[in-house]
C-alpha cells in the first residue's frame, strides 16, 4: 500500500515521477482500511526537499500510511514558502489533543549550538514529552536522535575534531531484533553531522539497547528498551545527490569542506555518485511501520 498525502503536496508529483506508489487523499478515502497515522516534525530548512526523502522510504511498505506535517511555531521559518506551510503544516497546538501511531522527528542544522540555546528546544522537550502518552513508537534523525537522548536520558553531544560527512559501513549488534530483519551484517548509511554521541554513554544506560554501530560513525541505531523511542545518528534517507549539494552548497559559500567520505568514484566530485545504501534504508523504515508501530497501535487510537 502507498503513503497517503494532500493531493496538492508538491512531493506527490516528485515521487510519481520516480515510480514511487504514493496516493492522494481524495482516492485513499474510498478505501475502508485504517491507515497508519504518522506525524514528521519536519526541523529541516529546506522542509519540502525533507518531505521528499522521507515520504520516499515510507512508501515501501504494504501498509497504507496517512502522514501530518508539523512544524515549530517558536521559530521563524525562512526557507519554504509561507503558502507551502499554511497549506500543509500543523503546529503543536493544532495536533496536541490527537493520537498518532508513529512520529518522526527529522533533524536540524543546530548541532554546534547548545540544546538549550535552540529557539524551539522548550517547545520539542514539551513534544517530547507529550509523545510519551500519544505516539506508539517515535523515530529521531541524526540532530533529531541527539535531542531525544538527552531529553529523555541526559546523554550529551559532543563536538568533532571535523565533520562526519560520507557514506560509512556499520555493523548489526544485535541480528534478532525485528528492526534489522532481512539486515546484511554489514551495511551502509550517510551521515553528515558536526557532532557525536559517544559509544560509551550509549552502553552506560540500561534503558537503551545499541542496534548498530561503525567504526568511523559511532553509535548508529539505538533503541529504548520498552522499543517506544528509535534514534538513527545519520541519514538514512538521503537521496543520491543530497551529500553532494551540501558539499557544492559549502563550496560555494567559501566554506572549508571536505569532498564526502566513500562517495564519489576516486573521490570526483565531478563524478555520479552511486547509491549503496537505499535497500537497507527502506528495509529500516518498513521495519519500523510493522514491527514498531503496526503490531503495537491499538485499532482505535486514543489513551495510549
Amino acid at each position: 500500500m502507498p503513503v497517503n498525502i494532500p493531493d496538492t503536496l508538491p512531493a506527490k508529483a516528485l515521487l510519481e515521477a520516480e515510480n514511487v506508489f504514493v496516493m492522494g487523499e481524495s482516492r485513499a478515502m474510498s478505501q475502508d482500511i485504517r491507515p497508519l497515522r504518522i506525524l514528521i516534525l519536519n526541523l529541516m530548512p529546506l522542509k519540502i526537499v525533507t518531505e521528499s526523502h522521507l515520504l520516499r522510504v515510507l512508501s515501501n511498505s504494504p501498509l497504507q500510511v496517512e502522514v501530518e506535517l508539523m512544524m515549530t511555531s517558536t521559530h521563524a521559518h525562512k526557507h519554504t514558502p509561507q503558502e507551502h506551510l499554511l497549506a500543509f503544516y500543523k503546529t503543536f497546538d493544532e495536533v496536541r489533543e490527537r493520537y498518532f501511531d508513529g512520529m518522526i522527528i527529522t533533524g536540524a542544522p543546530v548541532e554546534l549550538i547548545d540544546f538549550e540555546a535552540v529557539t524551539y528546544w522548550r517547545e520539542l522537550c514539551a513534544i517530547m514529552e507529550w509523545s510519551k502518552k500519544h505516539v506508539t513508537s517515535t523515530f529521531h534523525i541524526c540532530w533529531g536522535a541527539q535531542a531525544g537522548l538527552y531529553y529523555h536520558y541526559g546523554i550529551k553531544k559532543f563536538e568533532l575534531q571535523k565533520k562526519l560527512f560520507g557514506v560509512y559501513s556499520h555493523s548489526v549488534s544485535l541480528p534478532t531484533e525485528p528492526l534489522l530483519r532481512g539486515f546484511d551484517d554489514w551495511f551502509f548509511a550517510p551521515h553528515s553531522r558536526y557532532t557525536e554521541v559517544r559509544l560509551e554513554d550509549v552502553k552506560e544506560h540500561k534503558e537503551l539497547v545499541l542496534l548498530s554501530e561503525s567504526p568511523e560513525a559511532g553509535a548508529y541505531i539505538i533503541i529504548s528498551e520498552d522499543r517506544k523511542q528509535i534514534f538513527i545518528t545519520g541519514h538514512p534517507e538521503y537521496d543520491r545527490n543530497t551529500l553532494g549539494e551540501e558539499y557544492w552548497r559549502d563550496v560555494n559559500k567559501g566554506m572549508e569542506i571536505a569532498i564526502p567520505d566513500n562517495y564519489y568514484s576516486q573521490d570526483n566530485p565531478e563524478g555520479e555518485p552511486s547509491v549503496n545504501w537505499r535497500g537497507h534504508a527502506h528495509l529500516l523504515y518498513s521495519n519500523w511501520l510493522n514491527y514498531y508501530v503496526y503490531q503495537s497501535t491499538p485499532y482505535s487510537l486514543g489513551g495510549l
